[in-house]
């Protein structure tokens, strides 16, 4: 079982900044190539999942991560709050149109997950509907999988302190302001209760394993995410099609 009380939000000691920020320059070059062999080879598609509480580092993740992809191949949706129409139909009915067809990368900055973490922090569905949508999203992502659909999930693990520092951000860094709102003020009264929804996210949504990244340093959390994709990537032996 995963317990993210034990887990790092920091870098390991002997890890250097500078150093891990050249590494994440060469990391992109080489996801730019991987990319690009990805959609010509055709045989596959790949959906990766961004999940962590607010302010984890969600957008900067895909900016400094994944962006030196080209865009015709990769494609970011983002699931905000439900809209009134999406609440007349099932959970995963806003979803569906947005799974990557075979060659595309597509990146959910938050997802599905989204339908199981508010209600539990809000208590307002009970546990049998919960489990419901834990075991439709098992075996949803099941199908997926079988279907030649890689699923990479991340959880940006960010602690109390830092989320806290990161809010305040928002209110005095003018490229941040457009994103603070009154209601930040109640976020960190609640990172008790996001954290342990989670860690039950984690430890029942774990047919394909999580990946969780130390994002209390936002270039060691962009560094791992480039280093986890890039590893999955190289383990595919793709190939450019030969006419």
């Amino acid at each position: 079982m995963i317990d993210l009380r034990k887990i790092n939000t920091l870098p390991p000691l002997e890890t250097q900044k500078a150093e891990t920020k050249q590494k994440l320059k060469v990391l992109r070059i080489k996801l730019f190539e991987l990319q690009n062999k990805f959609y010509a080879d055709g045989r596959y598609s790949m959906l990766i999942i961004l999940q962590g509480v607010d302010a984890s580092g969600k957008d900067g993740t895909i900016r400094h991560a994944f962006s030196s992809m080209n865009p015709q191949g990769v494609q970011v949706k983002s699931f905000k709050k439900p809209t009134e129409d999406e609440r007349q139909h099932d959970f995963l009915w806003r979803i569906y149109p947005h799974f990557p067809e075979k060659g595309m990368i597509k990146v959910f900055n938050r997802s599905y997950y989204e339908d199981i973490l508010v209600p539990t922090v809000a208590q307002a569905l009970s546990k049998e509907v919960l489990q419901h949508r834990i075991n439709l999203i098992n075996e949803l992502e099941h199908h997926l999988q079988a279907n030649n659909s890689l699923i990479l999930k991340f959880y940006l693990h960010l602690s109390a302190e830092e989320q806290v520092k990161r809010i305040e951000e928002r209110k005095t860094k003018p490229h941040k302001r457009w994103k603070y709102a009154k209601e930040d003020e109640l976020i960190p009264d609640q990172w008790d209760a996001f954290r342990t929804a989670y860690h039950n996210i984690i430890n029942n949504c774990n047919q394909l394993p999580w990946h969780i990244i130390p994002a209390d340093k936002r270039w060691y959390r962009n560094f791992t995410a480039a280093r986890i994709l890039t590893e999955h990537l190289e383990k595919l032996n793709l190939q450019y099609p030969i006419n």
